[in-house]
């Protein structure tokens, strides 16, 4: 069940949580243009939803607990537990996830630029008609 000391329902509210971030970070950014506000808050949308993978040691010798975590807690947790070999897989992970959330930010605000006004200009002069119409002039009675 989705209720019931759930993996699902952690990771459920984990990306809630991290949507509100986001959000607020956006906002936060309001000083910055367009284009480094994207940047920015997909940057750490990308750190902050990219798993990766951890290996935790039991109890019982030679066996291991296995799962998956937000890139940025594992690098964090191995780099507090110096261990090299989390820590790389960890950051290559997030490396992975900011440039990756980078690439959507600027493909977001490409897909959504303001236009330029010569180039809006010559689009509306191609789409209107050639034929010129006359001005009418309002007249008085």
């Amino acid at each position: 069940m989705l209720f019931e000391d759930s993996m699902s329902l952690l990771w459920l509210s984990y990306y809630v949580l991290s949507l509100l971030v986001l959000v607020a970070v956006y906002f936060a950014m309001a000083f910055l243009p367009r284009l480094p506000r994207l940047l920015i808050t997909w940057c750490v949308a990308g750190a902050m939803w990219i798993p990766a993978g951890y290996r935790l040691p039991l109890i019982e010798e030679g066996e291991f607990y296995t799962g998956w975590a937000p890139a940025a807690m594992v690098s964090a947790v191995a780099f507090l537990e110096g261990s090299m070999s989390a820590l790389r897989g960890g950051l290559l992970w997030l490396i992975l996830g900011v440039g990756l959330g980078g690439c959507v930010g600027v493909a977001l605000w490409w897909w959504r630029r303001p236009q330029l006004v010569e180039e809006a200009n010559s689009r509306r002069d191609v789409e209107e008609d050639p034929q010129p119409t006359r001005r009418r002039e309002p007249v008085i009675n």
